[in-house]
C-alpha cells in the first residue's frame, strides 16, 4: 500500500497496540470498512441508476438522475475506496497507530451518513445533505493531515492536497446543485482529481509492484522507478486538465490533452507491463493505467470531433475504465497482502477484473451511440458484478481477523 519512498518503521509501542487490539477484525485497519462499504455502494449504486434513468424508480434525491449518479460514483464510491488506501498507507508512512476502533467507526458512519443524506435530500433539503456529505471528506483530511504531521512525513502531504481538490470539487458541486448551475465545473474538478491521484498514487506503486513480481518470478527487463519524466507528465497531466476545467470545448485544451495522454502512454511502456501476463493481480494495475491516456485521447476527441462521441460519454474513458480497473486492483492486493494471504489472483479475483474491463469498453461503445441503450446495461451489469464480486469474495477476509 505505501509508496517506494514511504518509510515503513512502525514504532515497538504501536506494534504492541496494534496486536494488543481486541475490537472486531473489521474495524482493525481503515482498509476493511472502507473497501467493503464502498465496493457494495458501487455496484448498489449502478444498479439503481439505469431504473432511475428510465424513470421506472424514483429516490427522494434532490439531483436529477444523471447528477445522482455522476455524484455518488465520484464523491461517493471513490472517496470510501481513498480512505481505505490512506488510513492504511499512512501508518506505514508515519510509524504511527493507524485509525482503528471506534474512531474508525465514526469515520466510517459519517461516510454512510452521506450517502443517505444525498438520497434524501429531498426530504431533508439539499443544504443539510451538502453539509453531511462534505463534512466525512474535511474529517478525512482532517485526520489523515494530522498523521502526517505527527509522524514528521511531510512529503505525503502532497496526496492531501489531491484530496483536498476532490473535497473543493464536491463543494462546487453542490453549489451548481443548489444555484440551478449547468457548468459542470462540479464534475470536471472531481474528475481531474481523481486522474491526478491515479497518475501520482499509480506512478509509484505500479512500477514497485511489478519490479517486486518479475524480481521474484520473471527476472530481465525490469519497469523504470520514478523519476524526472514521471514529474513532467503529471505537470503536463495538471496543466491539461486545468485547461479542461476552465475551457472544456477549446482546441487548446484539446491539444494540452493529447499531449497528455501521448505522455502517459508513453511512462506505461516503460513499466514492462508486457512481461506481467502471468499474474493478473500485477497485469490488471497496466491494463487499468491504460485508461488514463486512452481517457485523455477520448475527451480530446469529443473536442475536436463532438459529432463523433459526446464529451460526457467520453469521460468513462476515465471514470469507468481508470477508476474501476485501478481501484480494483488495489483493494483486491492489498486486502489480500493485510489479510496475510498470497499476493496472486485465483480465477474469481481474475474474473472481477475482466467483469470491470468489460464494463469499461461497453461505456466507451455506448459513448459513440453505437447500440447505446444496450451497451448501458451491458456496462452497468458488469460493473455490478465487478463490485458486488468483490464483497461477497472479500467478505470473509474483510471481515475476519489475519490470517
Amino acid at each position: 500500500m505505501a509508496s517506494p519512498s514511504a518509510r515503513t518503521f512502525p514504532t515497538a509501542s504501536s506494534a504492541q497496540q496494534i496486536r494488543a487490539y481486541r475490537g472486531p477484525a473489521f474495524l482493525s485497519f481503515g482498509f476493511r470498512p472502507f473497501f467493503l462499504g464502498g465496493s457494495i455502494w458501487a455496484a448498489l449504486a449502478l444498479a439503481l441508476w439505469l431504473p432511475m434513468l428510465e424513470g421506472l424508480l424514483t429516490l427522494p434525491t434532490a439531483f436529477n438522475p444523471v447528477d445522482w449518479h455522476a455524484h455518488e460514483l465520484l464523491y461517493g464510491f471513490l472517496p470510501a475506496i481513498v480512505s481505505g488506501f490512506l488510513l492504511t498507507a499512512v501508518p506505514n508512512w508515519t510509524g504511527r497507530l493507524p485509525i482503528l476502533g471506534t474512531p474508525l467507526l465514526a469515520l466510517f458512519l459519517l461516510w454512510i451518513a452521506g450517502r443517505v443524506a444525498i438520497a434524501s435530500s429531498a426530504l431533508i433539503g439539499p443544504w443539510l445533505a451538502a453539509t453531511i456529505d462534505l463534512a466525512f471528506l474535511a474529517t478525512l483530511i482532517a485526520v489523515i493531515a494530522r498523521e502526517i504531521v505527527a509522524g514528521r512525513n511531510y512529503r505525503n502531504l502532497r496526496v492531501l492536497v489531491l484530496v483536498s481538490l476532490l473535497l473543493a470539487g464536491n463543494a462546487v458541486f453542490h453549489g451548481e446543485a443548489l444555484l440551478g448551475g449547468t457548468d459542470g465545473y462540479g464534475k470536471r474538478i472531481g474528475i481531474a482529481a481523481v486522474v491526478l491521484l491515479i497518475s501520482l498514487i499509480g506512478g509509484r506503486i505500479i512500477p514497485s509492484f511489478t519490479r517486486n513480481w518479475l524480481v521474484q518470478h520473471f527476472p530481465g527487463r525490469l519497469p523504470v522507478p520514478f523519476e524526472r519524466f514521471d514529474a513532467l507528465v503529471v505537470i503536463a497531466t495538471a496543466v491539461a486538465l486545468l485547461g479542461w476545467i476552465v475551457a472544456p470545448d477549446n482546441g487548446v485544451t484539446a491539444v494540452l490533452l493529447l499531449i497528455a495522454g501521448t505522455a502517459h502512454t508513453a511512462r506505461l511502456a516503460r513499466w514492462a507491463g508486457d512481461r506481467t501476463i502471468g499474474e493478473a493481480l500485477v497485469l490488471v494495475l497496466h491494463v487499468g493505467y491504460a485508461f488514463v491516456p486512452l481517457g485523455f485521447f477520448l475527451v480530446a476527441l469529443s473536442i475536436l470531433a463532438p459529432d463523433v462521441i459526446v464529451a460526457s460519454g467520453a469521460l468513462h474513458g476515465w471514470t469507468v475504465g481508470a477508476v474501476g480497473l485501478m481501484t480494483l486492483a488495489v483493494m483486491t492486493r492489498a486486502s489480500l497482502g493485510h489479510s496475510g494471504r498470497e499476493l496472486t489472483a485465483s480465477w474469481p479475483i481474475t474474473g472481477l477484473y475482466v467483469a470491470a474491463l468489460t464494463a469499461a469498453a461497453a461505456r466507451i461503445v455506448a459513448a459513440f451511440d453505437v447500440a447505446r441503450m444496450p451497451m448501458l446495461h451491458v456496462s452497468a451489469a458488469a460493473w455490478v458484478i465487478a463490485f458486488g464480486g468483490f464483497a461477497l469474495i472479500y467478505w470473509p477476509m474483510l471481515t475476519r481477523p489475519r490470517q
